[in-house]
């Protein structure tokens, strides 16, 4: 039996455990897909931890903790999410161990933290002698392209070759010279139809829309966009017109359509031959656009008119004003093109040195191309990463081992309790080839253990390989499964963090208001006047 305290740590560490193992059987290239139904009922099939925790609404205090250290992870690094989750349910699972052995929770507690902090400071030490090889040109898209196979396997094994391809063109043609790589400068449109093989990269916008005039294509395009409707002015007041014969109806329309005239011409005279408006399109207006030859695009959100500003150059205007040269955009080609049975405007660029990219993403299914977006992202995000540290360390289980071996043999030399606390942080560290080996359906132990046997020797770079039929391991580096090191750093420090804040809690405190009679809720017309 238990004490009160006592149980609330086994409890919270119990949650803990549970919520990593939902992932852990997601991990790695040949993890099982889970089928998530939130709360909006939308129906995700995926085996990307990051997106499952989003759409899981994790109740329990000390899981949400977990759930915390992945979301910064995803911020950080944008990859890696998994890891951060396995690890440190890993971390607490061994930490119960330790508690049981028979000290009272609180000095227990005490020991494993202090254990695991030393521990994760001595593995973020050893890791900068793990690195096997830099990222040397990030301008040639076969070397990106190699460096982002892995990030892309674990979520699309089988197509990473093609699809780290299209990410690598997209990144390289704009990574800017300062290297300062946004994310948000690769878009993502996903058209049902095809398969995975027709996908490609557009220097450029492409939008889900119909052109709304009948002019569908302007080479050379001088851009005009507006964040108001393509409309006649309204007044904010309210008039009345008195119109006593047909001359003065007839009169009223035409000083309308006059002053709409002008100022679609005015338009058409700056030099601007398409149009992209934030609102609605009036009839009269139209007629306008199309006398004066003007293409119409309209986009309702204004996140998508912000971007093309930025693709193109141009600067969003309040009013129906003629544009000056330089408030329009400038593009090589504007064209309404149909992919499948699907309308688009592509807004292109023939240069490949543009400020926005955009990955057309075909497939079978919307949760087919959900999950191709998915791996568009982290490869994205992967890239990002190479952009602030060129360094790599090898995949496959070979870092965990290397620093599981290097761990145990620091454990053996610290003095004190803590050295079983440190021992059993580099227990966890077997994790992750363990869940790689299960999730292939090889015997785990026999990896390990094979594992071992050639890093004793002195191979660093030795990891699982994945593609053999029985438990077989070969050399990362040759076979091109590289992490990126700030990747593996961040993953290693978050889940240590959220593992020990976990272990300090004793009590979960719910603030709830207090129970006893409720207060009388009296009339609700005690201040009208009884006679009315």
């Amino acid at each position: 039996h238990y004490s009160g305290l006592e149980e609330a740590v086994y409890r919270n560490i119990q949650a803990c455990k549970e919520l990593a193992q939902t992932t852990r059987t997601a991990y790695g290239p040949n993890g099982m897909n889970k089928m998530v139904i939130n709360h909006l009922e939308k129906l995700f099939v995926t085996n990307d931890a990051a997106t499952i925790l989003r759409e899981l609404e994790v109740q329990h205090p000390a899981a949400k903790m977990l759930v915390m250290a992945s979301h910064m992870q995803e911020q950080e690094v944008g990859d890696g999410t998994n890891f951060v989750l396995v690890f440190a349910g890993v971390l607490l699972e061994l930490a119960e161990d330790l508690l049981r052995m028979g000290l009272s929770v609180s000095e227990a507690s005490y020991i494993v933290i202090e254990g695991y902090e030393k521990a994760c400071k001595k593995a973020l030490e050893i890791l900068p002698d793990l690195v096997c090889c830099s990222a040397k040109n990030l301008r040639d898209v076969e070397e990106v392209a190699s460096l982002l196979h892995t990030s892309v396997m674990s979520k699309q094994y089988g197509n990473e070759q093609f699809l780290a391809k299209l990410i690598a063109q997209a990144c390289v043609s704009i990574l800017p010279d300062s290297g300062h790589f946004n994310v948000d400068n690769i878009r993502v449109c996903k058209i049902v139809g095809a398969g995975i093989s027709a996908s490609s990269v557009l220097h450029g916008m492409v939008f889900k829309k119909e052109t709304e005039g009948d002019v569908t294509s302007v080479k050379d395009a001088k851009i005009a966009v507006y964040s108001c409707p393509f409309d006649g002015m309204i007044t904010e007041t309210k008039g009345t017109v008195l119109i006593k014969n047909a001359e003065e109806l007839m009169n009223f329309s035409k000083g309308e359509e006059n002053l709409m005239d002008l100022q679609v011409k005015a338009i058409a005279d700056s030099g601007a031959n398409v149009v992209v408006t934030g609102g609605k399109v009036a009839d009269m207006a139209l007629h306008y656009a199309n006398k004066y030859n003007l293409m119409l695009v309209r986009l309702n959100s204004k996140w998508d008119l912000r971007r093309l500003c930025k693709t193109v150059g141009a600067t969003a205007l309040p009013r129906l004003t003629p544009p000056t040269l330089e408030e329009m955009g400038h593009c090589d080609s504007v064209y309404l093109s149909e992919v499948g049975d699907t309308q688009v405007v592509v807004f292109k660029h023939e240069k490949e040195d543009g400020a926005i990219s955009t990955i057309l993403i075909r497939g079978s299914t919307d949760n087919l191309m959900d999950d191709i977006e998915r791996a568009v992202d982290d490869g994205v995000n992967t890239f990002k990463v190479l952009t602030r540290d060129k360094r790599l360390v090898p995949g496959g289980g070979a870092t965990e081992i290397e620093l599981a071996k290097q761990i145990t043999s620091y454990g053996e030399t610290c003095p004190g309790l803590d050295q079983y606390a440190i021992k059993k942080f580099a227990e966890a560290f077997e994790a992750i080839p363990r869940a790689l080996a299960e999730n292939s359906g090889v015997k785990a132990n026999e990896v390990i253990s094979k594992l071992y046997a050639v890093h004793q020797e002195g191979n660093k770079n030795v990891g699982f390989d994945i593609e053999a039929e029985a438990a077989a391991v070969k050399d990362m580096l040759e076979a091109g499964v590289l992490d990126t090191y700030l990747g593996k750093f961040w993953g290693i420090k978050l889940a240590t963090n959220a593992a020990v804040t976990v272990l300090r809690v004793d009590q979960i405190i719910m603030a709830k208001p207090a129970g006893g009679p409720k207060p009388p809720s009296g009339k609700k017309d005690w201040d009208e006047d009884q006679n009315d």
